[in-house]
């Protein structure tokens, strides 16, 4: 999601209105906690009143995370609303005291993308749970593991003690 400076002048005359799809694949390589994602839309707006550039935007979207009890896929939506404001490299600042951040724009890009993907990531939690019953559970083994319940151990036999389960037989 990049426009040039020259593509948001229009939005010094008229709001410049932003309505997309956009797929942010790269975020599934950078972070381990994200299995899948769907397609996120992105609404909203550009103003550039006072020589500042100031994006209201909305992103929807959904991403599959594992369950902190079962590693299963679980569906977390995200939708979040937010404000960037940009300041052309040269011009000067207005006097406007409600602005947390601004970033300097260099060169004649805006580029969203690393914004969009890092607000992504912050709505990421720490941990999530699958529902009983909505969700599939992991498989009970895998490469070189399986998954130990009290139930797979009543009837099973230490093979260290095999042996000695034989001394006692007197057929």
């Amino acid at each position: 999601m990049k426009w040039t400076l020259q593509e948001l002048k229009v939005a010094k005359h008229k709001t410049f209105t932003i309505n997309e799809s956009v797929r942010f694949d790269e975020l599934t390589k950078q972070s381990n906690e994200i299995r899948d994602m769907s397609d996120f839309r992105v609404t909203g707006e550009v103003t550039y009143p006072n020589k500042l550039i100031t994006f209201s935007v909305r992103l929807e979207g959904e991403l599959t995370l594992p369950c902190s009890r079962t590693l299963a896929d679980v569906k977390w939506p995200i939708d979040i609303s937010f404000e960037e404001h940009f300041l052309p490299d040269g011009s000067v600042m207005p006097d406007v005291s409600d602005r947390d951040e601004v970033h300097i724009v260099e060169g004649d890009l805006i580029d969203l993308t690393p914004i969009f993907e890092e607000r992504i990531i912050l709505e990421v939690p720490f941990q999530v749970y699958a529902e009983e019953g909505t969700e599939p559970l992991a498989p009970p083994s895998g490469k070189d593991w399986e998954l130990v319940t009290e139930d797979s151990q009543k009837d099973r036999i230490d093979p260290r003690l095999a042996d000695l389960a034989k001394f006692f037989d007197k057929s």
